[in-house]
C-alpha cells in the first residue's frame, strides 16, 4: 500500500511561530511546507505521465531522497511508475538540492570575505545543511570562468581618465609563501561611470609588467587615453607613453609627499610639510615653481635628495595645475583606485597567504562585482569636466562623441 503524505498543518505552524521557532534552517517551520508542495508537484507530474500512457503503466510505490533547500534539509518521497519511464521535472534524477539558492548563497558569502569554514558553519547553523570545504571551493571555483570572460571582454575606444596602481598579497607556491602584485586598472568612460578595466597578477611590481598590462588593454580595444594617473614607480610614464603616446601622465602628489617624508627628520617634518604644501596647493604652475625655489632655498642643503626628486619628476607632477578644479580633484592623486584597493583589503584582511593565484583572483573579481553595483552615479561635475577636457584635448574626443 502506498504511503500517504501528511499535509502541512498551518495551525501547528502558527503556534510554532508564536513560540519563537525559526522559519528556516534545521527543523524550520517552512521545511515541511516546501516538502509537501514539492511532493504535490511530483504527484501531479506522475499523474500526467500515466494518463499519457492510457492504462499501459501505473504507479509503483515511492523512493526516498534527501533534499537540501534554502529552508532546510528534508526527506522527499518520490513516486515511481512500474515501467520506470517517469522522469520528474521538479526534482530531476540525481539532483539533491532545490534550485541554485544554496550555491548563490555560498558565492555571496564568499564575496563578503567569509572563509570556507565560516561558510560551512553558517550553512549548518541557518539551513541545517552540512557542506564540506571542498564542496564550497568547487562551488566558488565556478566563478573563475566568469572572471576570465570578464578579463578578456572588449573595452571602449577611449577612456578620458584611467588610474593604475598595484596591491600586494602573499601566495603559497610549492611550500613557500611568495609575494605577488595585483595590477589594477580603473577607468572612467565617456558617460562618467567608473569601471575596473582589468586585474593582472605578477610576482613583482615593475614598469616591464605594466607594459604587458597596457598592451592587453590596447588589444582589447582601447585606442586612446587622455590622462593616466599613476604612482611614482620608475619607468611607469615611459611604459604608458610607449602604448598610448598621446596620454598625459600625472604622477600622484600624495605618493610623492609620502616618499619625501621618508627622508625628512621627524623634528623637521611638520614644518617641512607646511612649506611643501605651498608648492602643491599653489593656484598655478608658475606660482608652484616659485614656491619650489623657496623650498629649495630653505631646505635644499639639508634635504637635497627630496628637492632633487621633486625637480626630476616635476614635468609629470605638475600637469594638474593647468586644469580647473573639477579635473584637478580627479587626477592629482590615485585616490580613486586606492578606494578600490581598500575594498579588496576588507575582503582579504583575515586571509593571510592564499593557497594559489586562482583563489585570490576569484575573490577580488567578486569584490569588484559587488563594488560596481554601487557605482550607479556619474563622477562629480562630469558634464563640465568632459566639456573642459574636450577643450584641453582638442579633437581627441570628436570621433568618440556626438559633438
Amino acid at each position: 500500500m502506498e504511503e500517504t503524505n501528511t499535509a502541512f498543518d498551518f495551525e501547528t505552524a502558527l503556534e510554532a511561530l508564536r513560540s519563537g521557532k525559526p522559519l528556516t534552517g534545521k527543523d524550520g517551520i517552512l521545511t515541511p511546507l516546501i516538502k509537501d508542495l514539492t511532493e504535490a508537484a511530483l504527484d501531479g507530474e506522475i499523474e500526467a505521465h500515466l494518463s499519457d500512457k492510457k492504462g499501459q503503466n501505473r504507479r509503483n510505490g515511492r523512493s526516498k531522497k534527501t533534499i537540501k533547500s534554502s529552508a532546510g534539509s528534508f526527506e522527499l518521497s518520490i513516486p515511481r511508475d512500474r515501467n520506470g519511464s517517469f522522469e520528474p521535472h521538479v526534482i530531476p534524477k540525481h539532483q539533491t538540492s532545490i534550485g541554485d539558492e544554496l550555491q548563490d548563497k555560498i558565492v555571496a558569502m564568499y564575496a563578503q570575505g567569509m572563509g570556507y569554514s565560516a561558510i560551512s558553519e553558517h550553512l549548518a547553523d541557518i539551513y541545517g545543511v552540512s557542506i564540506s570545504n571542498a564542496t564550497i571551493s568547487s562551488v566558488t571555483d565556478k566563478v573563475i570562468d566568469k572572471a576570465l570572460e570578464w578579463q578578456s571582454r572588449p573595452l571602449e575606444a577611449l577612456y578620458p581618465i584611467v588610474w593604475l596602481d598595484a596591491i600586494h598579497y602573499k601566495i603559497r607556491e610549492q611550500g613557500h609563501v611568495v609575494p605577488k602584485a595585483v595590477y589594477t586598472v580603473l577607468g572612467v568612460d565617456l558617460d562618467g561611470k567608473k569601471q575596473v578595466l582589468g586585474l593582472y597578477l605578477s610576482e613583482t611590481e615593475g614598469a616591464k609588467f605594466w607594459l604587458q598590462v597596457l598592451t592587453d588593454l590596447q588589444n582589447r580595444g582601447i585606442e586612446d587615453v587622455l590622462i593616466a594617473c599613476v604612482d611614482g614607480l620608475k619607468g611607469f610614464p615611459d611604459a604608458i607613453e610607449t602604448i598610448f603616446p598621446k596620454a598625459q601622465v600625472q604622477l600622484c602628489i600624495v605618493h610623492q609627499i609620502r616618499n619625501s617624508c621618508k627622508y625628512v627628520a621627524w623634528k623637521d617634518r611638520k614644518e617641512f610639510v607646511q612649506d611643501l604644501k605651498t608648492v602643491y596647493k599653489a593656484p598655478s604652475k608658475k606660482v608652484a615653481e616659485s614656491k619650489l625655489d623657496d623650498l629649495e632655498a630653505k631646505w635644499g642643503s639639508k634635504y637635497a635628495i627630496v628637492i632633487k626628486s621633486w625637480r626630476n619628476n616635476w614635468d609629470n607632477l605638475s600637469h594638474y595645475f593647468q586644469y580647473p578644479d573639477p579635473i584637478r580633484k580627479l587626477i592629482y592623486t590615485t585616490n580613486a583606485i586606492e578606494a578600490v584597493h581598500r575594498q579588496f583589503r576588507k575582503l582579504t584582511k583575515t586571509k593571510g597567504a592564499f593557497p594559489n593565484d586562482k583563489s585570490l583572483l576569484k575573490l577580488l573579481f567578486l569584490g569588484i562585482q559587488n563594488a560596481q553595483k554601487k557605482w550607479t552615479r556619474t563622477m562629480p561635475n562630469w558634464q563640465i569636466t568632459l566639456a573642459q577636457l574636450a577643450i584641453f584635448f582638442e579633437g581627441r574626443l570628436d570621433k568618440h562623441m556626438d559633438l
